[in-house]
C-alpha cells in the first residue's frame, strides 16, 4: 500500500469583511446560554442584538456576565440586554432563567444554547468525574435548556426556535475527546428528537456544529501544538471567528430557514 504525503501547509484564506444586521430578528426576544466573554455566545448575543433582537445574556462566570452586560447595554441600549446567571447544571437556575425573560419581555422566540465544557483524556485514563462532569454541562445541561424552552412554547402555544451548540467532533474521533465527542453526538440526536415533538406546536429546533472558532479560553486549555494541528485541517487554512458562527445560528433562527428543523449544520472548511 502506498503511504500518502501529507497535503503541504495552506495559506490562509482571510475572513471576510464583518456582515452588517439586516434586521431579521427585530421585535424579537432571545435568550443566549454561555453568552459571557470572547467565545461563541458572545458573538451572537452581539449578532442577535445586530439583528434587532432583545437578548437576555447568561453565564455561570457572574463577573464576566456582567462585564458583558454592560458593554452591549452601552452599545445597544439598556432597553434592549439583560443579564441572569445560570449554571445549566443546575434546573433551578435554568428554570429561572426562561421565567426571567418572560418576565422582562412577556414572551420568548429564540433560545440559543451555547454552554458545554470540554477537556482533554484518554479514554484509558479517563475517571468518572471527568466524564460526568463534560456530559453534565455539555448534553444534560443541553437538555434541561430544551426542556424549559419547549414547555413554555407547549404552554403559551407561541411558536419559537431554539439553535443547540454541537461540534464537528460528535461526527469525527478524536483523541482525548471521548467525553466530549459523546456529550456533541448526544446534542445532535437530543436536537432531532426535540424537532419531531416541537413541530406540533410550531417550533422549530436546530443545531450548528463549528470544527475550530477560536478564543481566548481555547487558547488557554488547548496546547498550541493541537490548535496547530486542527487549523491545518481547514481548508481555508484558518480557524473561524466566532462570529462566522454566529452568523450561522443567526441564520437559524431567522425566518429565511422556516422549512428546516432537526438539522445539525456543520460550520466547518474541513475536508470530509
Amino acid at each position: 500500500m502506498t503511504s500518502r504525503t501529507p497535503p503541504p501547509p495552506r495559506t490562509p484564506v482571510p475572513p471576510p469583511p464583518y456582515v452588517p444586521g439586516h434586521g431579521l430578528l427585530a421585535g424579537r426576544t432571545a435568550v443566549v446560554t454561555a453568552a459571557a466573554g470572547a467565545g461563541i455566545g458572545g458573538a451572537t448575543a452581539r449578532r442577535l442584538l445586530e439583528e434587532g433582537a432583545r437578548v437576555l445574556v447568561s453565564d455561570a462566570h457572574t463577573r464576566r456576565l456582567k462585564e458583558t452586560e454592560t458593554a452591549l447595554a452601552t452599545e445597544f441600549g439598556a432597553d434592549r440586554v439583560a443579564a441572569q446567571p445560570c449554571d445549566v447544571t443546575d434546573e433551578t437556575q435554568v428554570q429561572a432563567l426562561y421565567d426571567t425573560a418572560v418576565r422582562l419581555h412577556g414572551r420568548l422566540d429564540v433560545l440559543v444554547h451555547n454552554a458545554g465544557l470540554g477537556g482533554t483524556a484518554d479514554l484509558a485514563d479517563m475517571t468518572d468525574d471527568q466524564w460526568h462532569r463534560v456530559l453534565d454541562v455539555t448534553l444534560t445541561g443541553t437538555f434541561r435548556c430544551t426542556r424549559a424552552a419547549l414547555r413554555h412554547f407547549r404552554d403559551t402555544d407561541h411558536p419559537g426556535v431554539i439553535v443547540n451548540n454541537a461540534s464537528v467532533v460528535g461526527w469525527r474521533a478524536q483523541a482525548g475527546q471521548a467525553h466530549y465527542a459523546a456529550a456533541k453526538a448526544g446534542v445532535m440526536a437530543l436536537t432531532r428528537c426535540a424537532a419531531v415533538e416541537a413541530a406540533a406546536y410550531g417550533v422549530r429546533v436546530n443545531a450548528v456544529a463549528p470544527s475550530l472558532a477560536m478564543h481566548p479560553h481555547l487558547v488557554k486549555v488547548t496546547s498550541a501544538a493541537l490548535l496547530e494541528e486542527l487549523t491545518a485541517r481547514e481548508a481555508f487554512g484558518r480557524y473561524a471567528e466566532p462570529w462566522e458562527v454566529a452568523n450561522v445560528i443567526v441564520l437559524l433562527a431567522s425566518d429565511y430557514t422556516s422549512y428546516l428543523t432537526g438539522e445539525t449544520v456543520s460550520v466547518s472548511s474541513q475536508r470530509a
